[in-house]
């Protein structure tokens, strides 16, 4: 398969959009070409941006439509063109500090896709430049380049602090739910509209305590469903299977998770209908020790910090650079 380098001259975009560069992308039909940025001397075109954004373009197009897809492609090209705006000031900060890539580290890696997406032919390879409007320098370029702000941004993301154990723990007890197994519970309801035809809100209440009443007394929860309910699951006996948390609206979640296996929950009122909850089973919510989990928390929090390290870098050339968006 072709690297993606083919496709579009993209490395990997960041789609956060920075008042840098509001205003400066227009819709599509409405620049062909020309001046999108100005970084310290160094011209980003429209048409670089748009080869940047190309492939999420295109699944934004399958996606929407009309005023809500300019809406998203102004939104990419937007990202796309801070992306750029960054890549430019950290060759450019690669250059002053006066840093070198060896050529042969260039060409060891043109060498690797060669044999990775064209099984060692670099005469298809040179076609496939072609085809796209490439030539060989410059794509040599795009690679030094690239090479370059990879290089920049590990040396620049080092963070300067250990992560402490107290920070570790605290993640663990503010973000418990994303160390638990995924709740469950085995569902059946009864629903008995409020404002059924022929009928009185009072009546209906009065209704769905009588049911309530005969399930108290042992009568079958599928059966009373099956008679009663108005609910689409009505001929199933009232079984919704497993459901999770926040399937539910708010009320009926909390009586169904707060339930013990086999019980039956109070009649829960809700946007005027009545229900009637039981709990047939449940699963998972499990939260995993946190000794099991220490590593992981800690990669995630250094991680965390190498981006703020790595923006602050890069807020640092920003702000000592001439940035002119059009």
């Amino acid at each position: 398969m072709i690297r993606p380098f083919f496709i579009s001259i993209a490395l990997v975009l960041t789609f956060a959009v920075s008042p840098l560069c509001r205003g400066a992308l227009a819709a599509e039909h409405e620049v062909v070409n020309g001046i999108a940025a100005i970084v310290n001397g160094d011209v980003i075109t429209y048409s670089q941006v748009r080869e940047l954004v190309e492939p999420r373009e295109k699944l934004l197009r399958s996606q929407f439509q009309g005023e809500e897809l300019m809406a998203k492609i102004k939104e990419v090209r937007l990202a796309a063109l801070k992306d750029l705006i960054d890549r430019r000031l950290i060759v450019q900060f690669f250059n002053k500090e006066g840093f070198q890539i060896p050529d042969h580290f260039v060409d060891t890696e043109i060498d690797e896709v060669i044999h990775e997406s064209f099984g060692g032919d670099r005469n298809t390879f040179i076609k496939t430049l072609q085809a796209q409007n490439f030539t060989l320098g410059e794509f040599k370029k795009m690679e030094k380049e690239k090479m370059m702000v990879q290089a920049m941004r590990a040396k620049n993301a080092k963070p300067t602090t250990i992560i402490p154990p107290a920070k570790v723990d605290e993640y663990y007890h503010q973000h418990r739910d994303q160390f638990s197994s995924k709740e469950e519970v085995k569902l059946r309801m009864i629903m008995i509209p409020g404002n059924d035809p022929g009928t009185t809100p009072a009546s209906q209440k009065a209704l769905a305590e009588e049911i309530l009443g005969k399930l108290t007394h042992g009568a079958e929860f599928d059966g009373m469903a099956r008679i009663y309910s108005e609910d689409s699951t009505r001929d199933l006996g009232g079984d919704w299977g497993w459901v999770e948390r926040k399937t539910l609206a708010a009320p009926l979640e909390q009586a169904v998770f707060n339930l013990s296996n086999g019980k039956v929950s109070k009649i829960v009122e809700l946007g005027g209908n009545y229900y009637i909850l039981k709990v047939e089973d449940r699963r998972g919510g499990a939260l995993r020790p946190l000794a099991e989990v220490r590593a992981e928390i800690q990669k995630k929090l250094e991680q965390e910090e190498a981006q703020r390290v790595q923006e602050r870098w890069l807020t640092s050339l920003r702000q000592k650079a001439y940035i002119k968006t059009f």
